[in-house]
């Protein structure tokens, strides 16, 4: 453990006031409060970015099919370097790779900029340099997330899960709602610079962060042996593979950010260039994690965290059916809020698991296929969506994933009874 982390149990009393608000005590801790500002910085900035590569793809073709290759573009990447990424993270000293990585993302993101920049109207050129964006982001986001458990006490795992969710969906919100108000006036390529710009201030608290050498069971390697061994490890945790089916149903089944360029323009109005519809379509999923972020001091107190999670994704599911069947952009986002917060809640109750849950030797590899599943379950998503509206329009993708997500969770509940029943003992998280 690093001499940053403060010895709390996580276990003193709490207000009812405390027991619903968001809980700050691993913000006493120097070492994740680093960790957690340099993700502030970096969920803003790339935000901008990922409003700007389906705008300026779809600006380029007219298409959301096209669009839906963004996902096919970064499928491949988070695949191999999350998986890879992991077992990298749990072979080398975690800030040094973070930092690598870091430098990376903000490299390519400058490209974005130039490419934009000298108008070099290139599909190919958008989807290569996002590919290796991605593969920068794959190895980044398993060993950011391995480094929690050694920051914090195990009772204030879920608190730290919460904070960094809430941090990364006010990011979310904020950035795609400053694209749409900047992009009028700056422009689009401003955009990718400002997201550069942003990782560049996030190396400088990554930098300041200790020291983290692998634990000392591991094999020090990086081999296909190893990640290998990672995945014969996570078949063996029953509980933590019926989390992971149910993000995946979740997000390759219910996830329609593909269709939001079309529908803001088609269905709700918005100019040609760019105008608020969009921002609030990219915003709306962020804001309603963020709010339930504010009040999840609750979460920390569940035990039935299995149900808890299908009844959050079946709830995910459900509204966007909704907004699938929108047919005002008041209503619309209004679903996609609500999905916004039961999503909240299954990644809190999902990640609390897989740090607790899983060795320290092992963790980066587990959270390489926590990244797979998390980012690569919504590029497929893309893929689907854009190509079924392409097809057959943006009311079908949508309302027909969301119908498709409520079925399946049903299904994987009555398949995965244990899952269902699934409890924690209140001072840990452990694999029944």
């Amino acid at each position: 453990m690093t001499e940053d982390l403060k010895q709390d149990d996580g276990k003193r009393p709490r207000t009812l006031f405390g027991s619903i608000v968001i809980d700050t005590k691993p913000f006493q801790i120097p070492a994740f409060r680093r960790l957690w500002t340099s993700g502030a910085v970096t969920a803003i900035g790339s935000q901008l970015t990922a409003v700007a590569v389906p705008k300026q793809i779809y600006d380029l073709t007219g298409s959301s099919g096209y669009v839906g290759l963004t996902g096919a573009a970064a499928l491949l990447p988070l695949l191999v370097f999350g998986l890879w990424g992991g077992a990298i993270a749990d072979a080398m000293d975690r800030r040094k790779l973070l930092l690598i990585t870091n430098t990376g993302v903000a490299a390519t993101s400058i490209l974005l900029w130039a490419q934009a920049f000298l108008q070099f109207r290139s599909v190919w050129v958008v989807l290569g340099l996002l590919a290796v964006n991605q593969a920068f982001f794959a190895v980044n986001m398993p060993t950011r997330s391995a480094m929690v458990a050694r920051l914090v006490p195990t009772g204030q795992i879920p608190s730290a899960v919460a904070l960094n969710t809430t941090m990364m969906h006010f990011g979310a919100v904020l950035g795609p709602l400053a694209a749409a108000a900047m992009m009028p006036f700056i422009g689009l390529s401003t955009l990718y610079l400002l997201d550069a710009v942003a990782l560049t201030l996030a190396v400088w608290a990554v930098w300041r962060l200790p020291a983290m050498a692998p634990s000392a069971e591991a094999s020090g390697k990086a081999g296909l042996s190893d990640i290998w061994d990672g995945l014969r490890y996570l078949v063996t945790q029953k509980i933590l593979l019926a989390s992971f089916l149910l993000d995946l149903i979740a997000m390759i089944a219910g996830m329609p950010r593909a269709l939001f360029p079309e529908m803001a323009e088609k269905t709700f109005g918005d100019p040609v260039g760019g105008g608020i519809a969009l921002g609030l379509l990219y915003a709306a999923i962020p804001i309603g994690s963020f709010v339930c972020g504010l009040g999840s001091g609750w979460l920390g107190n569940v035990r039935r965290q299995g149900a808890v999670t299908a009844i959050a994704v079946a709830a995910w599911g459900a509204s966007v059916i909704g907004f699938g069947m929108s047919s005002t952009i008041t209503v619309a986002v209004f679903f996609l809020i609500l999905g916004g917060a039961a999503d909240f809640i299954s990644m809190v109750m999902r990640g609390a698991i897989m740090q607790t849950a899983t060795t320290d030797h092992m963790r980066g590899r587990l959270q390489g296929v926590f990244t797979v599943v998390v980012a690569g379950g919504p590029r497929v998503a893309d893929l689907t969506h854009g190509w079924t509206a392409a097809i057959a329009g943006t009311t079908v993708a949508a309302t027909g994933g969301g119908v498709l997500v409520v079925v399946l969770t049903l299904v994987s509940v009555v398949a995965l009874p244990a899952f269902w029943r699934y409890r924690v003992s209140a001072a840990e998280t452990v694999v029944r």
